[in-house]
């Protein structure tokens, strides 16, 4: 990791910046791959799996007996966790469906919010050298509770052109059943435009490499939805004295490990802190399969030491970060100071990695800074908000007046005269 202390503010927006490919190549990349597809569909598909994937895929559809033949290879004990899992999940996003109020703005006239479930959703799960099954109950079970009626799932293959079995339990449990063998930003075009296999959907959710979110940002352009900004996943931790550092340098190396392109980051005042953390990181990154990863994700990493506390949390609304562990005795006060994160963890046995399969809240969350701007997804992210009014004879007496005075200072005389023929 960078060691840098007390970084000045005029230092601080390069420090902000994540790791990424050159972006005009990944520019010119992601949308030669979009217009393959809009232009060849399903044999677009094929190729680019080829291409990427190194694996021939005839059948882009998982098949029923895929499905039923993957839940038999998936272990008791693991199946026990999902589904315990699945429970909390379903616990916190039911609890967040709203009541419809209505709300008498004036005597006679009454305006409400219709929740509707947006019909075709599309879910993106990463499925690479980590096979996010995860992924699938975090989108899979809002999507479910808001009532979506078509779901559709996308995932690479494995070289054998199979999917991991837990990926298809997850999807079994949620109740998806559309689920496709296409990765990358092909997968995000086909659920954008439709090819002859795979439908094209209203939203798209989920995260994915700098390939999978600059294609989500360039659809959006064409009016296809999306949850968010979700890139190569990030973690900030601040952290005091009393912080223990072997759980700093777990939590830092749980995130590490996800890829090169992930971002870790410590931010302190105590002087010591820094150094125990890295002999701690020396020691368990051993223990790691993903260790290459994560050592590659470590070269661009950051330990900042701060000389106040107020500059700390600066530098933590500055840099937005997807996650934002607080580790200090003084959590609970500092959590009210943060505006910028995409989910917060607070005190020493709240490891990011809860929150990542099981504690319940959604691990699909803004990346790059654009907690700034963006919270993870929700109930509400699979819902869209119809506005509703009713107006009575005597409201429009009331209300009338007032309409007419406005359109007819913005020369609106039509406007007017929808209101004055109905008086």
């Amino acid at each position: 990791m960078k060691v840098i202390i007390n970084p000045p503010k005029s230092q601080w927006p390069s420090l902000c910046l994540r790791p990424q490919i050159e972006l005009d190549f990944l520019d010119g990349s992601v949308k030669n791959i979009l217009n393959r597809v809009r232009k060849s569909g399903d044999e677009a598909i094929r190729e680019l799996t080829l291409q990427f994937d190194k694996v021939q895929i005839i059948n882009l559809q998982v098949t029923p007996n895929e499905i039923e033949e993957a839940i038999t290879e998936v272990s008791a004990s693991l199946k026990s966790a999902i589904l315990s899992a699945v429970k909390n999940i379903e616990v916190f996003h039911a609890a967040q469906k709203r009541s419809v109020e209505k709300i008498e703005t004036m005597p006679g006239v009454t305006c409400w919010r219709k929740p509707t479930p947006i019909q075709k959703v599309g879910i993106y799960i990463p499925g690479g050298s980590a096979p996010l099954f995860s992924t699938v109950l975090m989108l899979g079970v809002p999507a479910r509770l808001a009532g979506c009626e078509e779901i559709i799932l996308c995932t690479p293959p494995d070289k054998s052109g199979k999917i991991n079995p837990a990926i298809l339990f997850a999807a079994h449990l949620t109740g998806i059943k559309k689920i496709y063998k296409v990765g990358g930003a092909q997968a995000i075009a086909a659920m954008a435009f439709g090819t002859e296999s795979i439908p094209s959907v209203s939203k798209i959710f989920g995260p994915g490499n700098q390939y999978v979110t600059k294609a989500k940002q360039l659809i959006s352009q064409e009016g296809i939805a999306i949850d968010m900004p979700a890139g190569p996943s990030e973690v900030l931790i601040i952290a005091d004295k009393e912080a223990n550092p072997t759980f700093v340098a777990a939590d830092l190396l749980s995130q590490a490990e996800h890829g090169v392109d992930s971002q870790v980051v410590l931010a302190t005042t105590d002087g010591n802190l820094g150094d125990k953390v890295a002999e701690e990181i020396e020691k368990q990154i051993t223990e790691l399969p993903r260790k290459e990863l994560a050592q590659e994700a470590l070269k661009n990493s950051l330990s900042l030491q701060f000389n106040n506390q107020t500059d700390l949390i600066e530098f933590v609304n500055e840099f937005a970060p997807e996650h934002l562990i607080i580790n200090t005795t003084d959590c609970n006060q500092l959590v009210d100071k943060i505006i910028n994160a995409g989910s917060i963890f607070l005190g020493p046995y709240t490891p990011e990695a809860a929150g990542d399969y099981a504690s319940g809240t959604n691990h699909t969350l803004p990346t790059n800074g654009f907690a700034k701007a963006f919270g993870g997804v929700s109930l509400e992210s699979f819902t869209k908000y119809i506005t509703v009014q009713q107006i009575s004879k005597s409201g429009l007496e009331l209300l009338g007046p007032i309409i007419e005075e406005m359109a007819e200072a913005e020369q609106l005389k039509g406007h007017a005269m929808a209101v004055r023929v109905r008086r």
